[in-house]
């Protein structure tokens, strides 16, 4: 029997993907902006929210694309063949030994 994917699990999985996204961007920018604060800015506070809001942004724009482009890979492995030699190279081959003789 094939297997069978429900949409709820699909559109399940995408959500999961972003938030886990996001919630990564935003520990970042929170990261960055505490750097900056303590070592640059004096103990500001605006930098750790300019931080989180970048990182908000970020996770927004990239759960935006994923929805919006649902068909690409994410992830997998896909493997190119060579092509088999075509008639016209298996000839050219076989001349240019011939001729070496």
């Amino acid at each position: 029997m094939a297997d069978i994917k429900r949409s709820e699990d699909v559109l399940g999985k995408n959500w999961d993907r972003c938030l886990a996204d996001t919630i990564i961007k935003i520990g970042g920018g929170l990261g960055v902006g505490l750097v900056f604060s303590v070592f640059i800015f004096k103990r500001r506070p605006w930098p750790i929210a300019f931080g989180a809001g970048v990182g908000v942004g970020m996770g927004y724009s990239n759960c935006q694309n994923e929805f919006r482009d649902p068909y690409r890979l994410h992830g997998k492995i896909v493997k190119v063949l060579p092509s088999p030699p075509s008639s016209n190279e298996a000839s050219s081959e076989s001349k240019s030994d011939t001729g070496s003789t």
